[in-house]
């Protein structure tokens, strides 16, 4: 496989927002994106608010551009803010430093695309993020 297809994508939001329900987030809003950062897939949860689009494809996106989870971005952003703030200003896509932006990978590590939750806490946020790709029998890079 080299990228996510648009069902595993759907699979992916359908198990985040499963379970951001059975543990009481509040709206999530979720992003699919592949290996380029380009969106595949997006929806946003009944009650979350209209610019979640963007904020969750910047997490993913920002994942993929800089090849760390976005939590990681956000510790960059902290140790490094020029460094961040200055990619961010080129970046070809929205640069969002906050948990919840996670790589998909492959058996060898390839990148097939990342996804991006948000609505909640950045933890939990993170936590929807990768019970959605192990719902659609996919793995997070380590």
């Amino acid at each position: 496989m080299t990228q996510i297809t648009l069902a595993q994508a759907n699979a992916i939001i359908a198990g985040a927002f499963a379970k951001g329900a059975a543990a009481g987030f509040k709206p999530l809003s979720v992003s699919v994106v592949d290996a380029g950062g380009h969106l595949i897939a997006f929806q946003r949860s009944d009650g979350a608010s209209f610019a979640r689009a963007q904020i969750a494809t910047g997490k993913a996106a920002a994942a993929l551009a800089l090849g760390v989870s976005s939590r990681k971005v956000g510790a960059m952003a902290e140790e490094r803010p020029w460094f961040v703030g200055a990619f961010a200003a080129g970046a070809p896509h929205p640069v969002i430093p906050a948990a919840g932006g996670v790589i998909v990978v492959d058996d060898s590590g390839a990148f097939l695309g990342a996804v991006g939750v948000t609505g909640d806490t950045s933890d939990n946020d993170e936590i929807a993020a990768l019970a959605g790709i192990a719902a659609a029998g996919l793995a997070a890079q380590g």
